[in-house]
């Protein structure tokens, strides 16, 4: 039985009629949108802090927040064995705003026949043309309009501000090198080349938290917002979500909700959540000592990602980022500008360039994509290279590897072991092989090459034997998890359509997690129109 938005307890005994937990790039849209009525009290509650300090509204400083801690989860892989036993790193972004506080903010989409899939798959409501409506609702794009994009929404979206000439070099290498360009990746067509929009306005990170949550803070007494807020486990009334237990300031207390509870922590941590609340795996929660509430052994199940390499080259050009002397000097004109005008390499998102495409012919869509780093980047710059350079990383669009997320321990302040076995399809090699070949011979046409004096860790590496043996020594993630609470009707499904938990009442989880596949691109914008779908489903009483 739907329950819509009917309340299940008298409003004065709960907390707020939706408690939503976790306030990314789903969540923070979703808390904005249903407490744009001011009758719907909304508590949105986050394990991190504002995300609004200068760190994270600096484009370039966002690479501090992707390398250490710093409003970052930092999590690891278990060992994976298509990576020859290496552990993978996992940020994740621990403020309000999620992950669209430390990304790269690139605003990409997918491919339309991504949705379809979901639609066909028994996901009624979720094809591209039904879609479309919540991406163009959520956009504020500084050049392009209808049909294709929004002009009004909370999410600033714009070209970048950096003027480099790396931009124009892109474009003439894929020229020289046959590949279509592409001025919007957004559009109707998805394949080519080209120079990536941003999350951006007037040259600093638009994060989702900005856009959607920032502005009301102050105006909107129904909209209650906790960071520093730890989930631990959902309080449950038999087999109904009343509330989440949760941890603030070393102080516990159960939050509960007089409509519905909603889980938007993420692909890691919402079914890390609903497994320490009972939902899961009955044998696996029974071998943590946790009691079973509710049998949905799909829970944790499904993950997957982009698996990714980065090729990295040195270079003698300052327009490019890097460490030395005259970096120094350069650094400080360059921060000079950036105060005056909000231009210049400081508003740089490192993956300035890029694009998707067709590793052969026949594919019905891209399978790859490309993102051209105005900087030397190893280990998700976690490692520093002396001088300048250049990276180029190519990532497998649509992976059959399928990995799982599972506890560690009943502890809910352990890290979950996250497993999203890369490269474990055979296929999957195969495919990556050929997206290494194409970008190794696009960073080698004319208009790149002036940018690089040398080739590193992929110079002479050509055939398809040593191509397999560097990309399982090198590929990691490209940052986009997706999938461990998955949509649809079969009974490894963890919500239906309607993005309710299966068999559990007063529950929804809103956030990447619900993918049925990845989309081919960025997730960050497609979160973003999950949230507002979401909106929508629930003032609907769906």
């Amino acid at each position: 039985m739907s329950l819509g938005t009917r309340p299940v307890a008298p409003a004065a005994d709960a907390d707020a009629d939706y408690v939503i937990i976790g306030a990314g790039s789903s969540g923070a849209v979703l808390a904005s949108r249903l407490s744009e009525d001011p009758r719907c009290r909304v508590l949105l509650l986050d394990a991190g802090g504002r995300g609004d300090g200068w760190v994270t509204t600096t484009p370039f400083a966002g690479v501090l927040q992707v390398a250490t801690r710093l409003n970052n989860w930092g999590f690891e892989t278990e060992p994976q064995p298509g990576l020859n036993g290496r552990r993978g790193y996992q940020p994740r972004g621990k403020a309000l705003g999620g992950s669209s506080a430390i990304n790269a903010m690139v605003y990409t989409r997918g491919h339309r026949s991504d949705y379809d899939a979901w639609a066909a798959a028994g996901n009624p409501g979720w094809s591209y043309d039904e879609v479309l409506p919540y991406f163009v609702r959520s956009e504020r794009n500084a050049r392009l309009g209808a049909p294709w994009h929004g002009r009004d929404g909370p999410l600033r979206v714009g070209d970048l501000r950096t003027d480099t000439p790396l931009h124009a070099a892109w474009l003439a290498a894929a020229r020289e090198c046959g590949h279509a360009e592409r001025d919007d990746f957004n559009g109707e067509h998805l394949e080519g080349l080209g120079v990536y929009q941003v999350t951006q306005f007037e040259g600093e990170r638009w994060s989702v938290a900005r856009g959607y949550l920032h502005p009301h803070l102050a105006t909107r007494p129904n909209l209650r917002v906790e960071t520093g807020m730890r989930a631990l486990s959902l309080a449950m009334d038999g087999r109904r979500a009343v509330g989440v237990e949760v941890l603030q300031d070393g102080r516990r207390r159960t939050l509960r909700a007089a409509r519905e509870v909603i889980v938007s922590a993420g692909a890691f941590q919402s079914p890390q959540l609903l497994m320490l609340s009972g939902i899961g795996d009955g044998a696996a929660l029974q071998a943590l000592g946790l009691p079973v509430r509710h049998h949905l052994p799909g829970v944790g199940r499904n993950l997957h990602d982009h698996p990714d390499f980065v090729f990295g080259y040195e270079s003698d050009s300052l327009d490019l980022a890097g460490f030395s002397l005259r970096a120094g000097a350069r650094l400080l004109q360059h921060i000079a500008r950036y105060r005056r005008e909000r231009r210049g390499q400081i508003t740089s998102n490192f993956a300035e360039c890029g694009g998707f495409l067709a590793t052969r012919p026949g594919l019905p869509a891209p399978n790859v994509q490309l993102h051209l780093v105005v900087a030397l980047v190893e280990d998700h710059a976690r490692k520093l290279r002396w001088g300048h350079g250049l990276s180029c990383h190519v990532c497998l669009l649509r992976p059959r590897s399928r990995g799982a997320l599972t506890l560690a321990s009943a502890d809910p302040l352990a890290a979950p072991r996250i497993d999203p076995a890369f490269l474990q399809d055979p296929e999957d090699v195969r495919e990556l092989i050929e997206g290494y070949k194409l970008t190794r011979d696009l960073m080698r046409a004319p208009s790149l090459r002036a940018f690089w004096r040398r080739e590193l860790w992929s110079a002479g590496v050509d055939d398809e034997a040593a191509i397999e043996s560097l990309l399982r020594r090198r590929v990691d993630t490209v940052y986009h998890p997706v999938g461990t609470c998955r949509m649809g009707r079969d009974e490894l499904a963890v919500v239906d359509a309607t993005l309710r938990v299966h068999g559990v009442d007063g529950l929804r989880v809103v956030d990447a997690s619900i993918m049925p596949a990845v989309v081919s691109g960025n997730t960050n914008a497609p979160a973003v129109m999950i949230g507002e779908k979401a909106a929508d489903l629930i003032r609907r009483g769906v």
